[in-house]
Protein backbone atom coordinates (compact mmCIF):
# COMPACT_ATOMS: atom_id res chain seq x y z
CA UNK A 1 0.00 0.00 0.00
CA UNK A 2 2.83 2.39 0.91
CA UNK A 3 4.59 1.55 -2.36
CA UNK A 4 1.45 2.37 -4.35
CA UNK A 5 1.14 5.77 -2.58
CA UNK A 6 4.76 6.61 -3.32
CA UNK A 7 4.27 5.85 -7.03
CA UNK A 8 1.20 8.07 -7.15
CA UNK A 9 3.11 10.88 -5.41
CA UNK A 10 6.01 10.57 -7.84
CA UNK A 11 3.68 10.67 -10.84
CA UNK A 12 1.98 13.78 -9.44
CA UNK A 13 5.30 15.57 -8.87
CA UNK A 14 6.47 14.70 -12.38
CA UNK A 15 3.23 15.93 -13.99
CA UNK A 16 3.24 19.20 -12.01
CA UNK A 17 6.91 19.80 -12.85
CA UNK A 18 6.27 19.12 -16.52
CA UNK A 19 3.38 21.57 -16.60
CA UNK A 20 5.37 24.25 -14.74
CA UNK A 21 8.36 23.94 -17.08
CA UNK A 22 6.11 24.20 -20.16
CA UNK A 23 4.34 27.22 -18.70
CA UNK A 24 7.66 29.00 -18.16
CA UNK A 25 8.84 28.11 -21.66
CA UNK A 26 5.62 29.40 -23.24
CA UNK A 27 5.82 32.58 -21.15
CA UNK A 28 9.39 33.17 -22.25
CA UNK A 29 8.52 32.62 -25.91
CA UNK A 30 5.57 35.01 -25.57
CA UNK A 31 7.69 37.72 -23.93
CA UNK A 32 10.37 37.36 -26.60
CA UNK A 33 7.76 37.50 -29.35
CA UNK A 34 6.21 40.64 -27.83
CA UNK A 35 9.62 42.31 -27.57
CA UNK A 36 10.54 41.49 -31.18
CA UNK A 37 7.23 42.84 -32.45
CA UNK A 38 7.02 46.01 -30.38
CA UNK A 39 10.66 47.04 -29.97
CA UNK A 40 12.21 48.46 -26.81
CA UNK A 41 10.30 51.29 -25.19
CA UNK A 42 12.01 54.66 -25.78
CA UNK A 43 11.03 55.86 -22.33
CA UNK A 44 12.93 53.00 -20.71
CA UNK A 45 15.87 53.52 -23.09
CA UNK A 46 16.07 57.12 -21.96
CA UNK A 47 15.69 56.01 -18.36
CA UNK A 48 12.68 58.29 -17.95
CA UNK A 49 9.44 57.76 -16.06
CA UNK A 50 7.45 60.15 -18.25
CA UNK A 51 7.03 60.53 -22.04
CA UNK A 52 9.79 62.33 -23.91
CA UNK A 53 7.55 65.24 -24.95
CA UNK A 54 6.95 66.00 -21.27
CA UNK A 55 10.70 66.34 -20.68
CA UNK A 56 12.25 67.96 -23.75
CA UNK A 57 10.34 69.58 -26.59
CA UNK A 58 12.31 72.07 -28.68
CA UNK A 59 10.86 73.53 -31.86
CA UNK A 60 11.85 71.50 -34.94
CA UNK A 61 10.86 72.22 -38.54
CA UNK A 62 11.81 70.22 -41.62
CA UNK A 63 12.29 72.86 -44.33
CA UNK A 64 13.04 70.35 -47.10
CA UNK A 65 12.19 66.65 -47.51
CA UNK A 66 12.90 66.19 -51.22
CA UNK A 67 14.98 63.04 -51.78
CA UNK A 68 16.37 62.07 -55.19
CA UNK A 69 16.01 58.35 -54.44
CA UNK A 70 13.52 56.77 -52.12
CA UNK A 71 10.82 59.12 -50.81
CA UNK A 72 10.81 59.65 -47.06
CA UNK A 73 7.85 57.87 -45.46
CA UNK A 74 5.93 59.66 -42.71
CA UNK A 75 6.65 56.86 -40.26
CA UNK A 76 10.39 56.96 -40.98
CA UNK A 77 10.42 60.76 -40.68
CA UNK A 78 8.72 60.53 -37.30
CA UNK A 79 11.20 57.92 -36.05
CA UNK A 80 14.23 59.88 -37.31
CA UNK A 81 12.92 63.10 -35.76
CA UNK A 82 12.19 61.47 -32.40
CA UNK A 83 15.52 59.68 -32.18
CA UNK A 84 17.41 62.80 -33.25
CA UNK A 85 15.74 64.82 -30.50
CA UNK A 86 16.38 62.00 -28.03
CA UNK A 87 20.06 62.08 -28.93
CA UNK A 88 20.28 65.77 -28.08
CA UNK A 89 18.42 65.20 -24.83
CA UNK A 90 20.59 62.35 -23.55
CA UNK A 91 23.68 64.40 -24.40
CA UNK A 92 22.31 67.28 -22.34
CA UNK A 93 21.69 64.93 -19.44
CA UNK A 94 25.16 63.41 -19.75
CA UNK A 95 26.83 66.83 -19.56
CA UNK A 96 24.64 67.84 -16.62
CA UNK A 97 25.38 64.70 -14.59
CA UNK A 98 28.81 63.92 -16.10
CA UNK A 99 27.50 60.41 -16.61
CA UNK A 100 27.49 58.64 -20.03
CA UNK A 101 24.50 56.53 -19.04
CA UNK A 102 22.14 56.36 -22.06
CA UNK A 103 24.56 57.74 -24.67
CA UNK A 104 24.96 54.35 -26.34
CA UNK A 105 21.21 54.23 -27.05
CA UNK A 106 21.38 57.12 -29.54
CA UNK A 107 25.00 57.35 -30.74
CA UNK A 108 27.07 54.82 -32.68
CA UNK A 109 30.36 53.46 -31.29
CA UNK A 110 32.56 56.02 -33.03
CA UNK A 111 30.29 58.96 -32.17
CA UNK A 112 30.40 58.15 -28.47
CA UNK A 113 34.17 58.60 -28.14
CA UNK A 114 34.15 62.40 -28.22
CA UNK A 115 31.24 62.59 -25.80
CA UNK A 116 32.97 60.28 -23.34
CA UNK A 117 36.19 62.32 -23.60
CA UNK A 118 34.30 65.55 -22.88
CA UNK A 119 32.62 64.02 -19.85
CA UNK A 120 35.98 62.83 -18.50
CA UNK A 121 37.45 66.31 -18.99
CA UNK A 122 34.50 67.94 -17.21
CA UNK A 123 34.91 65.60 -14.27
CA UNK A 124 38.59 66.42 -14.06
CA UNK A 125 37.88 70.18 -13.98
CA UNK A 126 34.84 69.85 -11.67
CA UNK A 127 32.69 71.39 -14.41
CA UNK A 128 29.14 70.52 -15.42
CA UNK A 129 26.63 72.04 -17.80
CA UNK A 130 22.95 72.81 -17.97
CA UNK A 131 22.19 72.69 -21.67
CA UNK A 132 19.22 72.80 -23.97
CA UNK A 133 18.44 73.44 -27.61
CA UNK A 134 15.61 75.80 -28.46
CA UNK A 135 15.08 75.60 -32.22
CA UNK A 136 16.06 73.22 -35.03
CA UNK A 137 15.59 73.75 -38.79
CA UNK A 138 16.37 70.55 -40.65
CA UNK A 139 16.77 69.95 -44.38
CA UNK A 140 17.09 66.46 -45.92
CA UNK A 141 20.17 65.70 -48.07
CA UNK A 142 19.88 61.97 -48.67
CA UNK A 143 17.86 58.95 -47.57
CA UNK A 144 19.15 55.57 -48.76
CA UNK A 145 17.01 53.24 -50.82
CA UNK A 146 17.18 50.52 -48.16
CA UNK A 147 16.05 52.99 -45.47
CA UNK A 148 19.03 52.47 -43.17
CA UNK A 149 20.90 55.77 -43.47
CA UNK A 150 19.83 59.41 -43.55
CA UNK A 151 21.92 62.53 -44.07
CA UNK A 152 20.57 66.01 -43.37
CA UNK A 153 21.57 69.48 -42.29
CA UNK A 154 20.27 71.12 -39.15
CA UNK A 155 20.52 74.88 -39.65
CA UNK A 156 20.55 77.64 -37.04
CA UNK A 157 20.28 75.41 -34.00
CA UNK A 158 19.80 77.71 -31.01
CA UNK A 159 21.71 76.29 -28.05
CA UNK A 160 21.76 77.67 -24.53
CA UNK A 161 24.02 76.52 -21.74
CA UNK A 162 25.06 77.47 -18.22
CA UNK A 163 28.55 76.43 -17.11
CA UNK A 164 29.10 75.50 -13.46
CA UNK A 165 32.15 74.72 -11.35
CA UNK A 166 30.82 72.84 -8.39
CA UNK A 167 27.74 74.82 -7.38
CA UNK A 168 29.05 78.12 -8.77
CA UNK A 169 27.64 79.46 -12.05
CA UNK A 170 30.65 80.56 -14.09
CA UNK A 171 28.96 81.83 -17.22
CA UNK A 172 26.07 81.47 -19.62
CA UNK A 173 26.25 81.12 -23.40
CA UNK A 174 23.78 81.22 -26.24
CA UNK A 175 24.98 80.16 -29.67
CA UNK A 176 23.47 79.53 -33.06
CA UNK A 177 25.22 76.68 -34.87
CA UNK A 178 24.52 74.61 -37.99
CA UNK A 179 25.31 70.89 -38.32
CA UNK A 180 25.74 68.15 -40.91
CA UNK A 181 24.11 65.03 -39.48
CA UNK A 182 24.38 61.35 -40.44
CA UNK A 183 22.19 58.79 -38.72
CA UNK A 184 22.20 55.00 -39.10
CA UNK A 185 19.39 52.54 -38.42
CA UNK A 186 20.74 49.99 -35.93
CA UNK A 187 18.64 47.38 -34.10
CA UNK A 188 15.48 49.19 -35.13
CA UNK A 189 16.60 52.60 -33.84
CA UNK A 190 18.26 55.62 -35.42
CA UNK A 191 21.65 56.54 -33.97
CA UNK A 192 23.86 59.54 -34.73
CA UNK A 193 27.02 58.57 -36.65
CA UNK A 194 28.26 62.10 -37.38
CA UNK A 195 27.30 65.48 -35.93
CA UNK A 196 29.65 67.94 -37.59
CA UNK A 197 29.54 71.72 -37.34
CA UNK A 198 29.23 73.52 -40.69
CA UNK A 199 29.11 77.21 -41.64
CA UNK A 200 25.77 78.82 -40.91
CA UNK A 201 24.25 80.19 -44.13
CA UNK A 202 23.59 83.90 -44.36
CA UNK A 203 19.95 84.64 -43.63
CA UNK A 204 18.66 86.73 -46.52
CA UNK A 205 15.02 86.63 -45.45
CA UNK A 206 13.49 89.83 -44.18
CA UNK A 207 12.31 89.75 -40.57
CA UNK A 208 8.78 91.04 -40.22
CA UNK A 209 8.91 94.30 -38.25
CA UNK A 210 7.00 94.66 -35.01
CA UNK A 211 3.97 96.92 -35.03
CA UNK A 212 3.09 97.79 -31.44
CA UNK A 213 2.81 101.58 -31.37
CA UNK A 214 -0.98 101.66 -31.30
CA UNK A 215 -1.03 99.25 -28.35
CA UNK A 216 1.61 101.29 -26.50
CA UNK A 217 -0.56 104.39 -26.91
CA UNK A 218 -3.42 102.48 -25.31
CA UNK A 219 -1.15 101.36 -22.48
CA UNK A 220 -0.20 104.98 -21.75
CA UNK A 221 -3.92 105.65 -21.15
CA UNK A 222 -4.67 102.51 -19.16
CA UNK A 223 -7.24 102.83 -16.38
CA UNK A 224 -7.84 99.29 -15.34
CA UNK A 225 -8.33 96.52 -12.86
CA UNK A 226 -6.95 93.09 -11.99
CA UNK A 227 -9.87 90.73 -12.47
CA UNK A 228 -11.10 87.51 -10.90
CA UNK A 229 -14.74 86.37 -10.70
CA UNK A 230 -15.88 86.68 -7.08
CA UNK A 231 -16.89 83.03 -6.71
CA UNK A 232 -13.76 81.57 -8.33
CA UNK A 233 -10.79 83.76 -7.38
CA UNK A 234 -7.46 82.46 -8.67
CA UNK A 235 -9.46 79.96 -10.74
CA UNK A 236 -10.96 82.05 -13.52
CA UNK A 237 -10.96 79.22 -16.07
CA UNK A 238 -12.01 76.41 -13.72
CA UNK A 239 -15.23 74.46 -13.28
CA UNK A 240 -17.14 77.55 -12.15
CA UNK A 241 -16.41 79.46 -15.37
CA UNK A 242 -19.59 81.29 -16.30
CA UNK A 243 -19.59 83.58 -19.32
CA UNK A 244 -22.77 85.36 -18.18
CA UNK A 245 -21.20 86.29 -14.84
CA UNK A 246 -18.01 87.45 -16.55
CA UNK A 247 -19.96 89.55 -19.02
CA UNK A 248 -21.95 91.11 -16.18
CA UNK A 249 -18.71 91.92 -14.33
CA UNK A 250 -17.23 93.47 -17.46
CA UNK A 251 -20.27 95.71 -17.79
CA UNK A 252 -19.69 96.91 -14.21
CA UNK A 253 -16.03 97.61 -15.02
CA UNK A 254 -16.95 99.46 -18.20
CA UNK A 255 -19.59 101.49 -16.34
CA UNK A 256 -16.87 102.60 -13.91
CA UNK A 257 -15.14 104.30 -16.83
CA UNK A 258 -12.29 101.78 -16.89
CA UNK A 259 -10.81 100.48 -20.12
CA UNK A 260 -8.52 97.55 -19.25
CA UNK A 261 -8.51 94.28 -17.34
CA UNK A 262 -5.62 92.04 -16.37
CA UNK A 263 -6.23 88.27 -16.21
CA UNK A 264 -4.01 85.39 -15.16
CA UNK A 265 -3.18 82.04 -16.78
CA UNK A 266 -1.74 79.33 -14.58
CA UNK A 267 0.82 77.01 -16.13
CA UNK A 268 -0.46 73.75 -14.64
CA UNK A 269 -4.13 74.68 -14.90
CA UNK A 270 -3.73 75.22 -18.66
CA UNK A 271 -2.03 71.85 -19.16
CA UNK A 272 1.66 72.77 -18.92
CA UNK A 273 3.42 71.89 -22.21
CA UNK A 274 0.29 70.05 -23.44
CA UNK A 275 -2.04 73.04 -23.42
CA UNK A 276 -5.68 72.17 -22.74
CA UNK A 277 -7.65 73.44 -25.73
CA UNK A 278 -10.84 73.57 -23.68
CA UNK A 279 -9.13 76.15 -21.49
CA UNK A 280 -8.10 78.08 -24.59
CA UNK A 281 -11.74 78.16 -25.67
CA UNK A 282 -12.69 79.67 -22.30
CA UNK A 283 -9.95 82.29 -22.68
CA UNK A 284 -11.36 83.21 -26.11
CA UNK A 285 -14.86 83.52 -24.60
CA UNK A 286 -13.47 85.92 -21.99
CA UNK A 287 -11.74 87.96 -24.70
CA UNK A 288 -14.98 88.06 -26.71
CA UNK A 289 -16.81 89.42 -23.69
CA UNK A 290 -14.12 92.03 -23.12
CA UNK A 291 -14.38 93.17 -26.74
CA UNK A 292 -18.16 93.42 -26.41
CA UNK A 293 -17.68 95.74 -23.43
CA UNK A 294 -14.89 97.82 -25.01
CA UNK A 295 -12.23 96.51 -22.63
CA UNK A 296 -8.63 95.68 -23.48
CA UNK A 297 -7.04 92.61 -21.90
CA UNK A 298 -3.51 92.22 -20.57
CA UNK A 299 -2.78 88.49 -20.21
CA UNK A 300 -0.38 87.41 -17.48
CA UNK A 301 1.25 84.06 -18.23
CA UNK A 302 2.90 81.48 -15.93
CA UNK A 303 1.00 82.34 -12.78
CA UNK A 304 2.09 80.08 -9.90
CA UNK A 305 5.05 78.81 -11.92
CA UNK A 306 8.45 78.86 -10.28
CA UNK A 307 10.79 76.42 -12.05
CA UNK A 308 13.27 78.30 -14.23
CA UNK A 309 15.69 75.41 -14.75
CA UNK A 310 17.23 75.25 -18.21
CA UNK A 311 16.22 71.60 -18.52
CA UNK A 312 12.55 72.62 -18.63
CA UNK A 313 12.79 75.64 -20.91
CA UNK A 314 11.47 73.88 -23.99
CA UNK A 315 8.33 72.81 -22.11
CA UNK A 316 7.47 76.35 -21.04
CA UNK A 317 8.24 77.55 -24.56
CA UNK A 318 5.69 75.17 -26.07
CA UNK A 319 3.13 76.24 -23.47
CA UNK A 320 3.55 79.93 -24.24
CA UNK A 321 3.79 79.39 -28.01
CA UNK A 322 0.46 77.55 -28.08
CA UNK A 323 -1.37 80.21 -26.07
CA UNK A 324 0.17 83.18 -27.89
CA UNK A 325 -0.58 81.77 -31.35
CA UNK A 326 -4.13 80.89 -30.31
CA UNK A 327 -5.21 84.43 -29.34
CA UNK A 328 -2.65 86.86 -30.78
CA UNK A 329 -5.11 88.05 -33.42
CA UNK A 330 -7.97 88.75 -31.02
CA UNK A 331 -8.94 92.45 -31.11
CA UNK A 332 -9.34 92.63 -27.32
CA UNK A 333 -5.74 91.58 -26.62
CA UNK A 334 -3.62 94.47 -25.32
CA UNK A 335 -0.33 92.73 -24.53
CA UNK A 336 1.57 89.98 -22.74
CA UNK A 337 2.78 89.98 -19.15
CA UNK A 338 5.39 87.22 -18.93
CA UNK A 339 5.17 86.51 -15.21
CA UNK A 340 3.65 87.88 -12.03
CA UNK A 341 6.23 89.07 -9.48
CA UNK A 342 9.15 86.86 -10.58
CA UNK A 343 11.53 88.86 -8.37
CA UNK A 344 10.00 87.08 -5.38
CA UNK A 345 11.73 83.95 -6.72
CA UNK A 346 15.19 85.53 -6.83
CA UNK A 347 16.28 84.19 -3.46
CA UNK A 348 14.90 80.66 -3.75
CA UNK A 349 15.57 80.06 -7.47
CA UNK A 350 18.57 82.28 -8.12
CA UNK A 351 18.34 85.76 -9.61
CA UNK A 352 20.29 84.91 -12.77
CA UNK A 353 18.25 81.77 -13.43
CA UNK A 354 15.01 83.75 -13.21
CA UNK A 355 16.30 86.60 -15.40
CA UNK A 356 17.72 84.24 -18.03
CA UNK A 357 14.39 82.43 -18.34
CA UNK A 358 12.49 85.71 -18.56
CA UNK A 359 14.83 87.14 -21.19
CA UNK A 360 14.45 84.10 -23.44
CA UNK A 361 10.67 84.12 -23.00
CA UNK A 362 10.53 87.80 -23.98
CA UNK A 363 12.50 87.04 -27.13
CA UNK A 364 10.19 84.15 -27.97
CA UNK A 365 6.93 86.04 -27.56
CA UNK A 366 8.23 88.97 -29.59
CA UNK A 367 8.99 86.46 -32.35
CA UNK A 368 5.60 84.72 -32.19
CA UNK A 369 3.53 87.89 -31.90
CA UNK A 370 4.71 90.99 -33.78
CA UNK A 371 1.75 93.18 -32.86
CA UNK A 372 1.51 93.20 -29.07
CA UNK A 373 3.92 94.60 -26.47
CA UNK A 374 5.53 92.54 -23.71
CA UNK A 375 6.06 93.35 -20.04
CA UNK A 376 6.89 91.74 -16.66
CA UNK A 377 4.85 92.32 -13.48
CA UNK A 378 7.54 93.20 -10.93
CA UNK A 379 6.52 93.27 -7.26
CA UNK A 380 8.10 96.69 -6.53
CA UNK A 381 9.16 99.86 -8.37
CA UNK A 382 12.78 99.05 -7.49
CA UNK A 383 12.59 95.70 -9.29
CA UNK A 384 11.26 97.40 -12.43
CA UNK A 385 14.75 98.19 -13.68
CA UNK A 386 15.37 94.48 -14.33
CA UNK A 387 15.29 93.71 -18.08
CA UNK A 388 13.89 97.19 -18.71
CA UNK A 389 15.81 97.27 -21.99
CA UNK A 390 14.09 94.03 -23.12
CA UNK A 391 10.42 94.75 -22.35
CA UNK A 392 8.23 97.18 -24.27
CA UNK A 393 6.79 98.78 -21.15
CA UNK A 394 7.64 98.49 -17.46
CA UNK A 395 5.08 97.17 -14.99
CA UNK A 396 5.39 97.33 -11.22
CA UNK A 397 3.28 96.79 -8.10
CA UNK A 398 2.98 99.00 -5.03
CA UNK A 399 1.43 98.13 -1.66
CA UNK A 400 3.40 100.48 0.58
CA UNK A 401 2.47 103.85 2.11
CA UNK A 402 0.95 106.34 -0.32
CA UNK A 403 3.22 109.17 0.84
CA UNK A 404 6.27 107.24 -0.41
CA UNK A 405 4.81 106.36 -3.81
CA UNK A 406 5.81 109.45 -5.79
CA UNK A 407 9.44 109.24 -4.73
CA UNK A 408 9.65 105.54 -5.67
CA UNK A 409 7.99 106.22 -9.01
CA UNK A 410 10.28 109.14 -9.81
CA UNK A 411 13.32 106.98 -9.09
CA UNK A 412 12.09 104.29 -11.50
CA UNK A 413 11.14 106.89 -14.09
CA UNK A 414 14.61 108.39 -13.88
CA UNK A 415 16.24 104.98 -14.33
CA UNK A 416 13.99 104.04 -17.27
CA UNK A 417 12.95 107.34 -18.84
CA UNK A 418 12.01 106.27 -22.35
CA UNK A 419 9.42 103.56 -21.84
CA UNK A 420 5.84 103.63 -20.54
CA UNK A 421 5.50 102.61 -16.90
CA UNK A 422 2.31 101.02 -15.55
CA UNK A 423 1.28 100.70 -11.91
CA UNK A 424 0.03 97.19 -12.57
CA UNK A 425 -1.15 96.33 -9.04
CA UNK A 426 -1.98 98.44 -5.99
CA UNK A 427 -4.73 98.65 -3.44
CA UNK A 428 -5.86 98.63 0.17
CA UNK A 429 -7.72 95.95 2.06
CA UNK A 430 -10.75 97.07 4.06
CA UNK A 431 -10.28 94.32 6.64
CA UNK A 432 -10.03 95.68 10.17
CA UNK A 433 -10.91 92.63 12.18
CA UNK A 434 -9.44 90.62 15.01
CA UNK A 435 -6.25 89.79 13.09
CA UNK A 436 -5.62 93.34 11.85
CA UNK A 437 -7.28 95.45 14.50
CA UNK A 438 -4.67 98.20 14.93
CA UNK A 439 -2.95 98.38 11.54
CA UNK A 440 -5.77 97.69 9.12
CA UNK A 441 -8.15 100.04 7.35
CA UNK A 442 -11.92 99.74 7.38
CA UNK A 443 -14.06 100.62 4.35
CA UNK A 444 -13.65 104.32 5.05
CA UNK A 445 -9.88 103.89 5.35
CA UNK A 446 -9.84 102.07 2.03
CA UNK A 447 -11.77 104.98 0.49
CA UNK A 448 -9.29 107.47 1.93
CA UNK A 449 -6.38 105.49 0.44
CA UNK A 450 -7.82 105.77 -3.07
CA UNK A 451 -8.84 109.36 -2.46
CA UNK A 452 -5.15 110.08 -1.85
CA UNK A 453 -3.45 107.99 -4.53
CA UNK A 454 -5.81 108.45 -7.48
CA UNK A 455 -5.04 112.19 -7.89
CA UNK A 456 -1.30 111.39 -7.87
CA UNK A 457 -1.81 108.92 -10.70
CA UNK A 458 -4.06 111.30 -12.62
CA UNK A 459 -1.86 114.37 -12.24
CA UNK A 460 1.29 112.47 -13.26
CA UNK A 461 -0.41 110.59 -16.11
CA UNK A 462 0.50 107.21 -14.64
CA UNK A 463 -1.39 104.24 -16.15
CA UNK A 464 -2.83 101.94 -13.48
CA UNK A 465 -4.68 98.71 -12.73
CA UNK A 466 -5.96 98.42 -9.17
CA UNK A 467 -6.61 95.30 -7.09
CA UNK A 468 -9.52 94.29 -7.38
CA UNK A 469 -13.25 94.25 -8.23
CA UNK A 470 -14.77 92.02 -5.53
CA UNK A 471 -14.19 90.96 -1.97
CA UNK A 472 -13.70 87.20 -1.95
CA UNK A 473 -15.35 84.71 0.40
CA UNK A 474 -12.55 82.21 -0.13
CA UNK A 475 -8.85 82.72 -0.89
CA UNK A 476 -6.65 79.69 -1.73
CA UNK A 477 -3.94 78.96 0.83
CA UNK A 478 -1.43 78.92 -2.03
CA UNK A 479 -1.97 82.67 -2.45
CA UNK A 480 -1.27 84.01 1.05
CA UNK A 481 -0.51 80.94 3.15
CA UNK A 482 -2.59 79.91 6.14
CA UNK A 483 -1.73 82.62 8.69
CA UNK A 484 -5.01 84.45 9.39
CA UNK A 485 -3.46 87.93 9.66
CA UNK A 486 -2.25 87.49 6.07
CA UNK A 487 -5.14 85.60 4.50
CA UNK A 488 -7.91 87.73 6.00
CA UNK A 489 -6.58 90.87 4.31
CA UNK A 490 -6.75 89.15 0.92
CA UNK A 491 -10.53 88.75 1.26
CA UNK A 492 -11.27 92.48 1.34
CA UNK A 493 -9.42 94.30 -1.44
CA UNK A 494 -12.53 94.71 -3.61
CA UNK A 495 -14.36 97.91 -4.40
CA UNK A 496 -17.51 95.76 -4.28
CA UNK A 497 -18.24 93.47 -1.36
CA UNK A 498 -18.80 89.73 -1.78
CA UNK A 499 -22.52 90.37 -2.38
CA UNK A 500 -21.82 92.91 -5.11
CA UNK A 501 -22.67 96.01 -3.05
CA UNK A 502 -20.63 99.15 -3.74
CA UNK A 503 -18.10 100.01 -1.04
CA UNK A 504 -17.03 103.65 -0.54
CA UNK A 505 -13.84 102.92 -2.52
CA UNK A 506 -15.96 102.20 -5.59
CA UNK A 507 -16.82 105.87 -5.99
CA UNK A 508 -13.18 106.94 -5.68
CA UNK A 509 -12.16 104.47 -8.38
CA UNK A 510 -14.95 105.33 -10.79
CA UNK A 511 -13.45 107.57 -13.44
CA UNK A 512 -16.56 109.71 -13.96
CA UNK A 513 -17.73 110.27 -10.38
CA UNK A 514 -20.48 112.68 -11.42
CA UNK A 515 -22.35 109.83 -13.15
CA UNK A 516 -22.70 107.89 -9.88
Amino acid sequence: MAIQLNKTLYRTVLIVSFLAINTLVLYGIGAAWAFMNTGADKTSMLHLEVPMEDVYKPSLDWTNLVNPGRPMEDQALGEITNDYMNAWHVRNIAYKKNDPYGIEDFYTDSARVRLYDNIDLNKKNNHWYKRTTLNHNSSLDFYTADGTMVVFKDYNVEEYQEIYEGETLLSKEKDTTSYQVMMLLEDGFWRIRHLKEIPTPIDTSKTEPRNIQDKLEKIKNTKGINYYPKDSPWDTFGKKFNDSIINQDFKIIQDMGLNTIRVFIQYEDFGKNRVDYKKLDLLKILLDSAEENNLDVLITLFDFYGDYDVSNWTLTHRHAETIVNAVKDHPALLGWDIKNEPDLDFESRGRLSVLNWLEQMIENIKKWDKNHPVTIGWSTPEAGINLADKVDFVSFHYYRDVQDFKKAYDTLNGAVPNKPKVLQEYGMSSYKGLWNLYRGANEEGQRDYYNEIQPILRDNHIPYMFWTLYDFKKVPSSVAGSLPWKTKKQHFFGCLDSLGNKKPAYFELTVNKENN
